[in-house]
């Protein structure tokens, strides 16, 4: 397929997969998918036997019992302000090394080991596109809200797939049983199909699930960074596995949310996939990202 972004940016690549000898499946680009995470399991599998597998459920009863409308809406409006510090993208990285993320049944290193997987596992195959090469970098950097300075949220609050709230909850959701014993479930002004929406309104007009995603998207967009709409889709949305995975809420978007939606399928292989046990020489490719924080970022954020 070929995806036009922006003053003709494009994208050549298809969905096809390829076997090889080493078991393993071979994406567009080249890029490589192994069979299994750094677990032995395949990836994403939430009922598989493993020792994070309890803590993972745990995790996501809790994420869809809290995660009701006004939550999210005081979450946005509270941590909208970006009143809580000041300090670069680089920064912001290194301050992850801290957390391993709970709701990921696929990895338990620190965060800025997944964020320069995926960015350098883009960066080999679309060595053009820097703006995606930087999106991986930075996409997750919404976590710092588990750390103290951001208010120690819960996990549950910061991390894991997101899914529209104010509308009706999609059984493709992971552990949708859970979803309902979230208070919204059985209010009439939520739980159908449209909920507060309208048909084809767009996915800047649906509440997501409050977390690292649209915590990211507001730094990003008030901070005025200069990353096509494309990277903040993927920002916003890349959690959304209801959506890019199974293909629910399709009848919420717009034509723009559609083209966008390819860059984030793309985008996705890289994220869920780059997911291993090796290392990153963190020195070797700081230099570059450096400087694609120079150009598409100011040198200091609020947050």
């Amino acid at each position: 397929m070929t995806i036009h972004i922006g003053q003709g940016s494009m994208v050549q690549g298809d969905e096809k997969k390829v076997s090889t000898d080493q078991g393993e499946l071979v994406l567009d680009g080249g890029f490589v998918v192994p069979e299994t995470n750094s677990f032995g399991q395949t990836f994403r599998d939430y009922a598989a036997e493993s020792e994070r597998k309890k803590s993972v459920e745990e995790f996501y009863r809790m994420n869809h019992i809290h995660q009701t409308y006004e939550f999210v809406k005081g979450m946005r409006e509270e941590y909208g302000k970006l009143d809580r510090a000041e300090m670069s993208i680089w920064e912001c990285c290194e301050l992850l090394n801290e957390f391993v993320d709970e709701s990921d049944p696929d990895l338990d290193e620190p965060q800025i080991e997944h964020l320069l997987q995926t960015a350098e596992a883009i960066r080999k195959d679309y060595p053009d596109e820097d703006w995606l090469h930087l999106t991986g970098l930075i996409h997750d950097l919404g976590k710092v809200l588990l750390h103290p300075t951001f208010g120690q949220l819960p996990q549950w609050a910061v991390v894991g797939d997101t899914f529209p709230v104010g509308c009706a909850y999609d059984k493709s959701i992971v552990h949708y049983q859970y979803c309902k014993e979230n208070p919204d479930y059985n209010n009439p002004a939520y739980n159908t199909k449209l909920g507060l929406y309208s048909e084809g309104c767009g996915l800047d007009k649906v509440l997501m699930s409050w977390g690292h995603d649209d915590y990211m998207y507001l730094v990003a967009k008030e901070n005025k960074t200069t990353l096509p709409s494309a990277a903040l889709f993927i920002i916003r949305y890349h959690s959304f596995y209801p959506l890019h995975k199974c293909g629910a809420y399709t009848h919420l978007m717009n034509e723009e949310d559609m083209e966008n939606l390819k860059w984030l399928k793309i985008f996705n292989k890289y994220d869920l996939y780059s997911k291993s046990k090796v290392r990153i020489d963190v020195e070797k490719v700081k230099p570059y990202y450096l400087s694609l924080i120079e150009k598409y970022f100011p040198s200091k954020l609020r947050w």
